[in-house]
Parts: structure tokens; C-alpha cells; sequence
């Protein structure tokens, strides 16, 4: 027995089979009804569909007794694909390279064989439209022809199988775009309602309970809550929970008894979110939390505050459809976490000053304070991005991030500073104020614009009262945000070609 020779394109031939990803699939009727009709129109008691791999020979359907799945150096349907013309063989007895293969000496015993290649839109040959008989079978033109027929529609119905498995990851993915899209749409809205929670006349902890039922939704949790570090030990008050849950929807919850040995306790001093999505795995992991179906947890510190500290704490249960705290939870719970802080923190030092500015500090009269001659900051910032946005997924999508840029920018910095727009993507704030707490306002407004569209950031440029008056400050400002917009750029060059 003689194996057959490699093709000429052998390595092409391969890629162009698995590109079909037929192999080792399940029976499909579309195939096993080419292989009955073969047989029929040929009067074949055995027909098969088979394609040569690299090393063995795999029959995908077949009409009638036996199976021609076989190492490729037994393979017949390997001689069939050195020619794009149907191969013949009258008596593999009497054939010097069939005589002693085992599909003749043993089933199927071919006596005769008939196989036309399936040859693919880009010339390789991959496997056989087959017939076989146990005895003399003598075949005609017009059956070859019939056959190599057949062949192509096995082709085809292979085009068809690939390009519908095309669409349907092309879909898939759809799916998962829009589903992103939506999630950045939600978490956008959340932001501005959190931003929008400022104008209301709430104390801080309701602010802060308000918010975290806001990112409830979002995030969708199974329960959020306030942890509340004071004096006198820890209160849990609950935002929100889930409907399928049977305890009440909101208010103060008793502390369970194995907290004061768990991760939560230790947390008072945390300053950065902390996200477990394992938390029966946990070395820190409470009893009562395993128990009650805790999987994941976050917790996201809000800093401390006249001798209180608060945590938000989201918790998801098994059975949660989301299976851990994805990218996009996290940057939701960061941008969130900085506008509460900030909002707290300005609404602290606005009750601070306004204390001061009514009372006179050595009688405790009322009094009036003089402003004037008091130094400021001003800080010009341009929008990096834009443009691209608005090329590519139009102008409206390009106001939607400009409204959430601004309002976020301008709630983030409330009091302390005012924010103008000049025109197009170009801002200025002017206040007296840091540039820490600008650059902080800034990229909590990018966080937010970045659940709208691709921004890739803000470049800004300080100037300050002591170095100008008037248009010759903006002016300097200016100059400086195109600096900094140069410099980023050139950096990105350089990236680009370093990569």
C-alpha cells in the first residue's frame, strides 16, 4: 500500500479547511441528504462526505454501511485530492496502492471507487464527494458529471455553514457593543443624578444613601449600603435591595455579631475601592455573610468627616447574573466616589465658611466680611478627542458628551469656582481655588464623559491672578493648555512609533 503524496499547497489546503471549521462537528442533515442522493443517482449501496486533514481522513456524512474515518496514510480520498478531476478506480484489488489498504481487505471492502474533490472558492481541494461498491461497478460520464455536481453543492452548503456562523458572531458581538453602549448610557445618567443630587436641600447621609441607591441599579447589586464608623462603633444603614430580597428596602440594620473579625471592620482606614469577587474565598470572609449567599463585594471609602467615617458597600448574592465586577462597575464606582467626596467635602467647607463669615470670632456677633483683593485662579481646558467623536458617531452624541462634561465639572466644583464655556470644546474655570482640586474636578468630568464617548482627556492650562489681569491672563492660560496639548501630542507620536 502507497500513501499518497502532499500537494504542492498542502499548508494553503489546510488553512482553507480549517477555515470552514467543519471538522469533528456533529451530523448535519444538509450533508446527509447529499450523501443519500449520490447514492441513489449513482446506484451506490455507500456514499460518503469526507475531508483530509493533516493527518487523518474525516468522514462528515455518509449513506449506507461502514465509516472511512481513517489515518491519512490510508486515506483513498487523499489520492483524489492531487486532481481537480473526478478519480476512478475500477478494482482497488488489482490498484498496486489500494491492494492492501484496510477499507479494501476489510469494510467497506471497496471493490470500486468514484470521488469528486471539493474544491473552494479559492482553488484548494479539501476533501471528496465519494461513492463506493463491494462488486464491478461500472460508472458513465453523466454519473461523474452527477457527481462532481454534488461535489459543489457540498461546497456551497459549506459557504452557506461558514458565512452563517459569520453573522452570527457579528451579532453576537452587536449584542455586546450595544450592551456596553447602554451600561455607559446608564452609568452616565447615574453620574448625573449623583451631580444633580447637590441642588437638594438633603443632610449628608442622605445625600450619600440617595446616590448609593442610584448606583444600585446600575451595578445591579443585590443589596448597597452606608457603613458609618463613629464613637460608638459601626451603623449600617441600607440603601437599597434587591425586590427578590424579603428584608426592607431601606434603614438602619442590625450589625452582625462575626463582624468585628471580618474584612469588613478592618476597612475604616481604607482609601482606595477594594473589590472581591470571591467572597466565601476570602481569609476575611464573616460567617453570617457566607451563610446569607454574599459572593462579591466592593467597598468604596468616602473619607472622614468631623470624626465619622463612611464606606459604601455594594454586595451581589449567588445566583447574581453578573459574574464579577467588571471594568466598567469599577470606573462607575471610582467617578461616583470622587463627585460624593467632593460634594461632601464642599458642602462641609461651605457650612464652615458660612459660619464664619456670620459670626465675628471675638464676640460672636454677626458680622461682614470683606472679599475684596482676595487672589484667584484661572485655568483654560481643551477637550482632547472631540472631533473624532463627532466624525464618527455624529454631532448629537458629540453635545450629549459636552452636557455631561460640563454639568459634571461644574458640580464637582460648586462654589469654589465658575465654569464658562468659550466655544466648541475650549472651557475656562475661574475661582479661588487650587490647581489640585481643577485637575481633580477635570478628571472626574472626563470619567463621566467617557461613559458617553471614546475622550481621550482634557490638556489645561493654569494661570494665575498675581501673573495678569484681564485678557492678557486668558491669553497666558492659553498658551500654556497648548503646551500641554503639544507635548501630548508629541508623546503619542512618539508612542506610535516606538510601537
Amino acid at each position: 500500500m502507497t500513501s499518497a503524496p502532499l500537494p504542492a499547497n498542502e499548508y494553503a489546503r489546510l488553512l482553507d479547511l480549517a477555515r470552514y471549521e467543519i471538522l469533528d462537528t456533529p451530523q448535519e442533515e444538509a450533508y446527509d441528504r447529499i450523501t443519500r442522493l449520490a447514492a441513489r443517482l449513482l446506484n451506490a449501496p455507500v456514499a460518503f462526505i469526507n475531508f483530509v486533514d493533516q493527518h487523518r481522513q474525516w468522514s462528515k456524512a455518509a449513506s449506507g454501511p461502514g465509516d472511512t474515518t481513517a489515518p491519512r496514510c490510508d486515506s483513498v480520498c487523499a489520492w483524489t485530492i492531487l486532481g481537480s478531476e473526478p478519480m476512478v478506480i475500477e478494482n482497488a484489488h488489482a490498484d498496486p496502492r489500494f491492494a492492501h489498504n484496510p477499507m479494501v481487505t476489510g469494510a467497506p471492502y471497496i471493490h470500486m471507487y468514484a470521488g469528486a474533490p471539493l474544491t473552494t472558492p479559492a482553488g484548494h481541494r479539501i476533501g471528496t464527494l465519494c461513492v463506493t461498491d463491494h462488486q464491478p461497478h461500472p460508472l458513465t460520464a453523466d454519473d461523474l458529471a452527477v457527481l462532481q455536481d454534488l461535489a459543489a453543492l457540498v461546497v456551497g452548503e459549506l459557504e452557506l455553514r461558514t458565512r452563517t456562523l459569520e453573522l452570527s458572531r457579528e451579532l453576537d458581538a452587536q449584542t455586546r457593543r450595544n450592551a456596553d453602549l447602554k451600561r455607559g448610557l446608564d452609568h452616565a445618567q447615574v453620574l448625573e443624578g449623583i451631580a444633580g443630587l447637590i441642588d437638594l436641600d438633603l443632610t449628608p447621609e442622605e445625600m450619600t444613601l440617595n446616590a448609593s441607591a442610584l448606583l444600585a441599579g446600575a451595578l445591579n447589586t443585590d443589596h448597597v449600603g452606608l457603613l458609618i464608623f463613629e464613637a460608638a462603633g459601626l451603623r449600617v444603614v441600607a440603601a437599597h435591595q434587591h425586590a427578590r430580597l424579603a428584608q426592607p428596602t431601606s434603614g438602619e440594620s442590625e450589625v452582625p455579631s462575626d463582624w468585628s473579625d471580618s474584612v469588613t471592620w478592618s476597612l475604616k482606614t481604607l482609601t482606595q475601592p477594594l473589590y472581591v469577587n470571591d467572597y466565601p474565598g476570602h481569609p476575611g470572609a464573616s460567617k453570617s455573610g457566607v451563610d446569607g449567599g454574599v459572593e462579591q463585594v466592593a467597598w468604596l471609602p468616602l473619607g472622614t468627616r468631623g470624626g465619622v467615617t463612611s464606606l459604601l458597600m455594594a454586595v451581589r448574592l449567588r445566583g447574581n447574573p453578573v459574574s464579577h465586577w467588571r471594568g466598567s462597575d469599577r470606573a462607575l464606582l471610582k467617578a461616583a466616589g470622587r463627585s460624593v467626596r467632593s460634594t461632601l467635602d464642599r458642602r462641609m467647607e461651605v457650612e464652615h465658611n458660612r459660619q464664619e463669615a456670620r459670626q465675628d470670632t471675638l464676640t460672636g456677633l454677626l458680622n461682614r466680611r470683606a472679599q475684596e483683593g482676595m487672589p484667584f485662579l484661572l485655568a483654560g481646558l481643551d477637550l482632547d478627542g472631540l472631533k473624532a467623536l463627532n466624525d464618527l458617531e455624529g454631532h448629537a452624541q458629540g453635545d450629549k458628551l459636552l452636557q455631561v462634561f460640563a454639568k459634571t465639572l461644574k458640580v464637582t466644583l460648586g462654589d469654589a469656582g465658575e465654569v464658562y464655556r468659550l466655544g466648541g470644546d475650549e472651557f475656562i474655570v475661574m475661582g479661588r481655588i487650587n490647581e489640585d482640586t481643577v485637575l481633580e474636578a477635570v478628571d472626574t468630568a472626563v470619567l463621566a464623559a467617557r461613559q458617553v464617548g471614546a475622550l481621550r482627556g482634557a490638556s489645561l492650562g493654569v494661570a494665575h491672578s498675581s501673573e495678569g489681569a484681564g485678557a492678557a491672563l486668558l491669553v497666558l492660560a492659553d498658551e500654556r493648555m497648548y503646551a500641554v496639548k503639544r507635548r501630548r501630542q508629541a508623546a503619542r507620536q512618539q508612542a506610535e512609533v516606538n510601537s
